[in-house]
């Protein structure tokens, strides 16, 4: 991630940001993998003051709007952490093909590595006004409906939209309104 072209510099406001898997390999379309997600976000909300304001996890990537005490060290640790289970899971679960197409898409640059689940970086976009922040939250929402998955964005389970209609969602977030 040291090689990102985004730079943060207000690490503690909140980002818009998006992580997409390597590719878009559909690699959340079971439970399983998802929760490898939810559980390293909750962890990092303990371990480094991680504030979701936002989330929507799709089949292919994610978008938030975060913040915390040095958002590049979490970004880095949540994508090193869920790459190894994400691995570990596909391989116990025998996912040939999916983990076939890690390798070849692995960068050329990932010589050390034998996958690559992520694209690298993550596209941090400073939030510096109310105006964007509920812009970027409705965009994360809208997201299924935009796609079709559902008709509205509070019956898709893997984002925050429940949480913004007082329905309890999967994590604990700073509701902005």
């Amino acid at each position: 991630m040291g090689r990102s072209r985004y730079k943060i510099h207000e690490p503690t406001y909140p980002h818009f940001i998006t992580c997409t898997v390597v590719h878009w390999i559909p690699i959340f379309t079971r439970k399983e993998s998802v929760q490898i997600i939810i559980d390293s976000l909750k962890f990092l909300q303990k371990k480094d003051n991680l504030k979701i304001y936002a989330y929507v996890i799709l089949e292919n990537h994610l978008h938030m709007v975060v913040s915390s005490n040095e958002l590049h060290k979490t970004m880095q640790s949540f994508k090193q952490y869920t790459a190894k289970y994400i691995l570990e899971l596909l391989k116990k679960e025998n996912v040939k093909t999916i983990l076939e197409q890690l390798m070849f898409y692995k960068k050329a640059n990932h010589k050390e590595k034998t996958y690559q689940v992520w694209e690298e970086g993550y596209k941090p976009k400073l939030i510096q006004d109310d105006k964007t922040m509920l812009q970027k939250i409705n965009y994360i929402h809208q997201n299924p409906v935009k796609r079709g998955y559902v008709d509205e964005a509070k019956y898709w389970r893997y984002s925050s939209a429940r949480d913004y209609e007082d329905i309890q969602g999967l994590i604990d977030i700073e509701r902005f309104w």
